[in-house]
């Protein structure tokens, strides 16, 4: 099998990784309406947070956060007995993460990828992903809004990977991670701005 056939498999398989809805299973193991249906309307961990239940959210957390990095871990560990080299480690980090965007499962409406995004930094490398953990901790923490974590982190994310490699392909491909998480994230910063955000653990309106 050439290596261009195998590198599009390893893609669309971490894409569809990345489309499993972790939000919606979670809601439906612990009987809790669609994560689509209130607050921010949003199928992520901090949404579902808006349910009241802290057992869904953390759910949902870890499964978005698993799926980015089981994808980009099975692509490192098996991509160069395959022959294939860190290019196609970096697309499949970008399928899982944009199939977590832009799902198939979901009509291509999905979460806002911060739990993904992670998870693939984590896989990608530990000291990186620590770093970006510890970022989005700090000013969740202190500021008590997910979205400007995110927004911080996201920002911070492409700053740690050149203090780690310099001029590197994956550079790029975190990013791209970046800006599509702050594109994402663009609607919280007009609220935000307004003042108009609400503080995590807010409950659903």
């Amino acid at each position: 099998m050439s290596s261009i056939l195998l590198t599009l498999l390893a893609v669309l398989a971490a894409y569809l990784l990345g489309s499993v809805p972790f939000a919606l299973i979670a809601s439906h193991v612990f009987g809790l309406a669609d994560p689509r249906s209130y607050g921010s309307k949003n199928p992520g961990a901090t949404n579902v947070l808006r349910s009241g239940h802290k057992g869904a959210a953390l759910l949902t957390l870890i499964g978005d956060a698993t799926k980015g990095w089981l994808a980009v871990f099975l692509a490192a560990h098996y991509a160069p007995p395959y022959g294939l080299g860190p290019l196609t480690v970096g697309l499949v980090a970008l399928a899982v993460f944009f199939g977590h965007l832009y799902p198939v499962f979901l009509a291509f409406k999905g979460g806002k990828g911060v739990a993904t995004a992670a998870g693939v930094l984590l896989a990608i490398n530990p000291w990186l992903g620590l770093a970006t953990l510890a970022t989005w901790l700090f000013v969740a923490l202190t500021m008590r809004y997910s979205s400007l974590a995110a927004l911080v982190a996201a920002a911070a994310a492409p700053l740690y990977a050149i203090l780690l490699w310099g001029n590197d392909g994956m550079v790029l491909v975190i990013g791209i991670i970046a800006m599509a998480l702050i594109g994402k994230h663009w609607q919280n910063l007009q609220r935000l701005l307004a003042g108009s955000e609400p503080r995590i653990g807010s409950k659903r309106k």
